[in-house]
């Protein structure tokens, strides 16, 4: 019995470049075609980032169908910020880590004299509070202090409590969101206070000046976002005394 005829796919003598067996696409010959089989190049390959095999491959170079590992990571690293497409945003940023956002709010807070922007308030970070009221428990407990169960429900009950207030007084109204980020980014002086609390004794005559500095600095600051934001400038005073109270309580943890 004879053997049936082998027919070569890829060194059909009617295509280009038969001796070296690669598809030139821009020929219009198939390879096979004298075969009965047709072979049309993808139009995938550079739509979606994946190298094509054959369309830039030079005659006589077998190493045109490596693949090319660093153009098909270019979606991976997008993701991260790092290039990619024209309209996606960073994966932290996606998350609600916007470090130039926690670095304006915490300058503010630290500069409580300056003009507060009317919109340092419209995007509801929650990420530079959480960060705060760590460290503030941290500072405590290796002063000897272990609060973080205080420390939660003061916060909570405090940012009920401020919510409904600056409801009740405002025509605009806040939601409770951007009422914990702005009493969670005023708290910062609070933390700088425990942290001076883990080296130095605040029940002496320094702790309680440096206590009643941070309790003052706190409410000046966080009052002065309220006011701006609803625009209640003319009732800054009546804001302040239930914010005071609020960081009074945390005061209290630092010191006791």
């Amino acid at each position: 019995m004879s053997k049936p005829p082998v027919h070569s796919v890829l060194f059909d003598s009617t295509a280009p470049n038969s001796n070296t067996g690669y598809y030139d696409p821009n020929a219009g010959v198939n390879p096979g075609a004298g075969d009965g089989l047709q072979f049309y190049a993808s139009s995938y390959g550079n739509q979606y980032g994946a190298p094509s095999y054959y369309a830039n491959a030079p005659a006589g170079d077998m190493r045109s169908d490596t693949y090319d590992y660093t153009r098909g990571m270019g979606s991976f690293w997008s993701a991260f910020g790092t290039g990619g497409f024209a309209d996606e945003p960073p994966l932290l940023e996606e998350l609600g880590l916007n470090f130039e956002h926690i670095k304006t709010k915490s300058l503010t807070v630290l500069n409580p004299f300056g003009n507060v922007p009317h919109d340092i308030m419209d995007d509801t970070d929650l990420a530079g509070p959480l960060l705060f009221i760590f460290l503030f428990g941290i500072f405590l407990m290796l002063s000897g202090k272990n609060h973080f169960g205080y420390i939660y429900g003061v916060g909570v009950l405090g940012v009920v409590s401020i919510f409904l207030v600056m409801n009740l007084m405002s025509e605009s109204g806040v939601d409770w969101s951007r009422t914990a980020s702005v009493l969670g980014y005023c708290l910062l002086p609070m933390v700088m206070l425990s942290g001076f609390s883990v080296i130095l004794p605040l029940k002496g005559y320094i702790g309680l000046v440096l206590t009643a500095i941070s309790i003052l600095w706190c409410t000046y600051a966080s009052s002065g976002m309220f006011t701006t934001v609803l625009r209640m400038s003319e009732q800054r005073f009546l804001v302040a005394y239930p914010v005071g109270l609020f960081y009074a309580c945390f005061a209290l943890m630092t010191v006791y």
